[in-house]
């Protein structure tokens, strides 16, 4: 798939999202500023998520509408005032596109209802990202896809089922640029509970380009992930994690985002071919391999002898028999004088 003229594939290195979420903490300032440090970091693209807390819930107390009280993060929160805490006004979007535009950056976004869609297509929103939750929104689905823009889904809390439906859902409304994202929907999530073994099963099943969505501390999950196939790689970022904010506690840092960009192309050139043998960058190396040579200056006729006293051992470097060649050796008589650091060869017994 291409996002703002750029392939995301398994030939390509990882391409690195950046979401945002409400660590803005209610500042523009502060969200402009994280703008600039996933650009300083070198990640790819900036990610929001459009929405505004009465068109993801309503303001109800009712125990169906609060999180749960052992939850890490929002115990006891009800989801409009989660939300109304977390969300990023839509009159930011735009100067946070801006930003983003003038650093180099691809910005696009979570929509969560059809008013988010028209705003993120007045904005030319390089892409749709679809968010766990929503997965089951089979018509927000369909709506971003008709679009014609790429769409990402993420999958946390969803059955192959599930997954099935929201890809043909957005197959059949034209989508042609599809990335589907392995995601554990738990904040933070436990590493063990990633179960990153699962993203070639993910691709298999959907005939798309896969990724992981990660919510789990530090960068390990995702370089893993990268060793399996992914493709791309969600993390959420902040300025600091001890500014607080909705979502700190399981972001990255702009030095941890820059490692993330480093290490997941490494890891990405790591993988090169499924092969067995020298590679070209070890042929200096070949040639320090250990052989038999001639280490004291020998005479035609004198007998090979071997240990620390003898005149011919296996050292560094190669050129000479192989090391396992010293039993048949021994005991036979030089044709010919040697000098010492002469590989020992055929010709020469």
């Amino acid at each position: 798939m291409m996002i703002a003229g750029r392939p995301i594939g398994p030939e390509h290195p990882p391409y690195v999202v950046a979401e945002m979420s409400g660590n803005h903490n209610g500042d523009l300032c502060r969200a402009l500023a994280i703008v600039d440090a996933v650009a300083d970091a070198g990640a790819h693209a900036i990610k929001l998520q459009t929405y505004r807390p009465d068109t993801i819930t309503v303001d109800c107390d009712l125990p169906a509408f609060r999180v749960g009280d052992d939850h890490e993060l929002w115990g006891g929160q009800t989801l409009y005032r989660l939300y109304e805490g977390a969300h990023t006004p839509w009159d930011w979007h735009r100067p946070i596109f801006d930003r983003a535009a003038e650093r180099g950056l691809t910005a696009f976004s979570s929509p969560f209802d059809p008013t988010a869609i028209d705003l993120l297509e007045s904005l030319n929103t390089a892409a749709y990202k679809i968010a766990s939750s929503e997965v089951v929104d089979l018509p927000l689905i369909g709506l971003a896809a008709r679009t014609g823009r790429p769409l990402i889904v993420s999958t946390g809390m969803a059955s192959v089922g599930e997954i099935d439906a929201a890809v043909a859902a957005a197959r059949r409304a034209g989508c042609a640029e599809l990335a589907v994202l392995g995601c554990t929907a738990s904040y933070p999530a436990p590493p063990e509970h990633s179960d990153l073994r699962g993203l070639p099963l993910l691709r298999d099943l959907t005939g798309a380009v896969v990724g992981l969505s990660d919510h789990t501390p530090g960068i390990g999950a995702a370089l893993a992930a990268v060793a399996l196939g992914a493709c791309l790689i969600e993390k959420h970022v902040t300025l600091s994690r001890d500014d607080g904010g909705v979502d700190s506690a399981f972001s990255l840092e702009p030095a941890e985002l820059a490692a993330l960009v480093t290490e997941s192309e490494r890891a990405w050139r790591a993988l090169g071919t499924a092969r067995l043998g020298p590679r070209p960058s070890e042929r200096e190396g070949l040639r320090f391999r250990r052989s038999l040579y001639v280490v004291a200056d020998v005479r035609a006729g004198e007998t090979v002898t071997s240990g620390t006293a003898g005149n011919v051992r296996s050292i560094r470097p190669a050129g000479g028999l192989p090391p396992d060649q010293i039993p048949l050796v021994v005991g036979r008589r030089f044709t010919r004088d040697a000098s010492a650091g002469t590989p020992f060869t055929w010709d020469l017994v």
